[in-house]
């Protein structure tokens, strides 16, 4: 199947309707029906801005975190319109890709 791979990169900080934006995107993808997504966790980073994030010791709230997951143009399409109404602006990237299963069940 022909399709993207999305990754949107984001802080442990970051929070949409209760819940941490990660967490958010992650559960907005399963309403959507898209087959899977991961949520990463990193050590350390830096974003657009130069700023350094970092998991601490005793404060994990400014710990970076990716998601990605495989998608096709139309379940790329539908997550980007639920960003757009929920106005968020996340960075991320796409790259497109082949994807599927190397056998039938």
């Amino acid at each position: 199947m022909k399709g993207y791979l999305l990754t949107f990169y984001t802080q442990q900080s970051r929070t949409h309707d209760g819940m941490s934006l990660a967490d958010w995107i992650v559960e907005e993808a399963r309403r959507l029906g898209i087959r899977g997504a991961t949520l990463l966790f990193a050590t350390e980073g830096f974003g657009h801005d130069g700023r350094f994030h970092s998991a601490g010791y005793f404060d994990l709230e400014d710990q970076p975190q990716q998601v990605t997951m495989a998608v096709s143009p139309g379940e790329s399409e539908r997550l980007f319109a639920r960003l757009r109404e929920n106005r968020l602006r996340v960075f991320y990237t796409s790259a497109p890709i082949d994807f599927g299963f190397t056998c039938d069940d």
